[in-house]
């Protein structure tokens, strides 16, 4: 009896890359074999730089393998492409719209580029409309669309017709909760009612739990494959949970446990707790006295979990605190050379008042009131289109407000933005350095820009070099850089002038779990010696590390407080919630309120 239909089948395959500073050729995709079923939807998982888009462009027919066979829907594709890219459909990390043409306009376009006949356009446009719920939005420009609507429209577009195979690059990267399992449920509709094949990579391991089949790649190699419950038994027996004492931020134990690599493997605040994985060979005792007698409590692994076991086995890693706290150095109490205030702890160092922003007509931003603390980490949590990124711009003194009181480092933005700015620091969502600028060239540009010069900049410099682990990549174009190096890069710019301040917008967003457990323990080490943090962040576990959260929507705050008291605000008293759950019942009471009244409807 023959088995089921494979759609796909790699058979050691192998891509390199030349590296035009060196000459040499690096390994992007090493030997890798692997199958996919017909009507399957399966999950590529891996680091940053594992080699999972050259992976996909490669059965995409759009690279052609340097070793090895892929066969696509029974097709060579290095033998005819073309044949192959008429029967799949293929949605890169940057999905192409055009931000002038409307919602209706941009289906019309790929409709016509992949000759989708006439006849058949109505009722397929009709279903993936409804399906995205973009049918009220046909006349908007694409380019007003929140981000989660133009995920979902660029989804659409790749839907058009009717493919076999459906390949998606982190589809649902810089995409709120909620947009998120919407965007899961009209695949899984797809794959329901089509029997389509769905190949994904993505960066959110609670993803790959609905896949029937998992592959985990590491420096291009196929590090583990098996179904989900197959990658969470290499964590099986391994994963507690731990509650702190009542004020001590989840953080300060997290970052304890992190820093013993030799008891611990992964450590992450989760619903109130921190989840760890423990060594399977770590001795009791010890252990127990690394949690200073708390107790841990049994929980089932998941693939995240066996994920992280899985790299720490084929790529182990020393203490996080030999190279991260280093990254306070410096920067105690706000630094910025001898022009900063010294500030006390728990002062009131941003003050938000009735903070309105209008465009036009539109009110992004409604009336918007709260206050930051010295040495607070502070998160603004909110769908795409909330305003929060509007708030984040105004906070940061990018863009002036139309009315209300906003003071940030002791200045009111309203009247001295500039001199706040001097204050702050500053790291995008997208790598905004000179690309083609060296990693030093860049510190000395911004160094200057920033007011630094001759000996203070070389020693700020120095400083943040040694702090990032940026030594001996100097001359390194910044925008060849490996993903980790470049936010790296951009944290020590933000931090050249030892601001009191650092904003923080979607910092991780893209990358990986390594990297995030990376990030956040220099955030921590930042913010135990003074700094301020304001982080904007779709994924909600990072909320947890926050001292207090604002979750908007339409413009309107709809909770303030520590995670403890937004989820008890979500789910009453004695709610174990994590805090996506609480978020996606904060934003959807909101909404379902907001319906029901008769004032009118929600902002999308």
């Amino acid at each position: 009896m023959s088995g089921p239909a494979v759609a796909l089948i790699a058979n050691r395959v192998h891509k390199r890359f030349l590296v035009k500073e060196t000459g040499k050729s690096t390994q992007a995709v090493a030997d890798v074999s692997l199958e996919v079923q017909m009507g399957s939807l399966t999950a590529l998982v891996g680091p940053d730089g594992a080699g999972k888009t050259t992976l996909l462009r490669m059965i995409a027919g759009l690279m052609t393998a340097d070793e090895g066979r892929l066969d696509v829907l029974g097709i060579d594709v290095a033998a005819d492409p073309q044949a192959v890219q008429d029967r799949i459909s293929y949605m890169p990390q940057r999905f192409g719209l055009y931000e002038d043409l409307s919602v209706q306009e941009n289906l019309d376009l790929y409709a016509d580029l992949h000759g989708v006949p006439q006849a058949m356009r109505r009722n397929r446009y009709a279903r993936l409309l409804k399906m995205t719920d973009l049918a009220r939005f046909t006349a908007r420009p694409a380019g007003k669309l929140s981000g989660g609507m133009k995920q979902k429209l660029g989804l659409a577009c790749t839907l058009v017709r009717s493919p076999e195979l459906l390949l998606l690059d982190e589809p649902t990267v810089g995409v709120d909760p909620l947009s998120r399992r919407e965007l899961w449920e009209i695949v899984q509709q797809m794959i329901d009612d089509e029997q389509l094949t769905v190949l994904v990579t993505t960066a959110y391991l609670d993803e790959a739990e609905h896949c029937a089949r998992v592959f985990v790649l590491q420096e291009g190699k196929l590090l583990a494959e098996g179904t989900p419950e197959e990658i969470r038994q290499h964590a099986r027996n391994l994963c507690f949970i731990v509650t702190p004492p009542q004020g001590q931020p989840l953080r300060i134990l997290q970052a304890r446990l992190l820093d013993d690599a030799d008891c611990i493997i992964d450590a992450v605040p989760y619903g109130g707790s921190v989840r760890f994985i423990r060594r399977a060979e770590v001795d009791p005792q010890r252990l127990d006295s690394l949690l200073g007698g708390i107790p841990a409590t049994a929980v089932e692994a998941r693939v995240e979990d066996g994920f992280m076991v899985l790299l720490r086995e084929r790529h182990d890693v020393a203490p996080m605190d030999t190279a991260i706290s280093k990254a306070a150095g410096g920067t105690k109490n706000g630094g910025n050379g001898e022009d900063n205030a010294k500030r006390e702890p728990d002062e009131v160092v941003i003050e938000v008042r009735d903070l309105v922003r209008k465009f036009g007509d539109f009110i992004a931003v409604d009336h918007l009131s709260f206050s930051v603390r010295q040495g607070e980490i502070f998160g603004l949590l909110g769908p795409n289109g909330a305003g929060k990124t509007t708030t984040f711009r105004m906070l940061c003194g990018l863009l002036p407000a139309t009315s209300g009181f906003l003071q940030v480092a002791g200045f009111n933005l309203l009247r001295a933005r500039a001199v706040a700015r001097r204050r702050i620091g500053y790291m995008s969502q997208k790598f905004a350095l000179y690309g083609d600028l060296s990693v030093m060239e860049n510190l000395e540009f911004f160094g200057s820009a920033y007011g630094l010069y001759g000996k203070r900049l070389r020693e700020r410099i120095d400083t943040v070099m040694q702090q990032f682990d940026l030594e001996g990549r100097e001359k390194s174009p910044s925008g060849q850089l490996p993903g980790g190096f470049k936010q790296r890069l951009a944290m020590a710019v933000g931090l050249l002038h030892e601001p009191e301040i650092l904003f923080l917008d979607e910092p991780t967003s893209g990358t990986d779990p390594l990297k995030r457990r990376e990030f956040w323990r220099r955030i921590t080490a930042l913010s135990e010696v003074g700094t301020t943090i304001i982080i904007t962040t779709h994924f909600m576990e990072e909320a947890e590390y926050c001292d207090r959260i604002v979750i908007q929507d339409a413009g309107r705050l709809l909770a303030l407080g520590t995670p403890q008291e937004v989820r008890m605000q979500a789910g009453g008293e004695g709610a174990r919630l994590n805090m996506e759950e609480a978020f996606i019942r904060i934003i959807e009471q909101e909404r379902r309120k907001n319906s029901e009244s008769p004032a009118g409807e929600a902002n999308p």
